[in-house]
């Protein structure tokens, strides 16, 4: 059995038909808002695509940092602004949601340790 090669293994072609130029729009305090403008091989603007608008913003927890992500639905950066409060939110809620459930499978985990009777404790 033959192993692959590296080239088998990683493409790093670039895919020409979905190129996009990113810009970052924040407002220096809990906003942080990426567009991406599809753009054809050249570089011209692609207006045959929609832009994609993608929410960024981070809250202090005990453990530290937590970034919260998600993607707005809008077609426009006034649009974006208005649907970032609100899809942070969802994300936060989707956050805090995963957490819940890591937890209870670690407790329910733990729980299942705690079945054990070890002798002398």
């Amino acid at each position: 059995m033959t192993t692959p090669s590296q080239d088998e293994l990683f493409d790093f072609s670039v895919d020409t038909g979905n190129l996009y130029r990113e810009e970052s729009i924040t407002d220096l305090k809990a906003a942080s808002i990426r567009r991406l403008i599809p753009i054809l091989p050249d570089g011209s603007d692609d207006d045959s695509r929609s832009q994609i608008f993608i929410g960024h913003t981070q809250l202090m927890s005990p453990e530290g940092p937590l970034p919260i992500q998600a993607r707005l639905q809008a077609e426009s950066l006034q649009e974006a602004y208005a649907a970032f409060p609100d899809a942070m939110r969802q994300a936060l809620d989707e956050v805090i949601r995963q957490v819940e459930q890591l937890r209870r499978q670690q407790q329910a985990q733990g729980g299942e340790q705690s079945r054990i009777i070890v002798p002398g404790r």
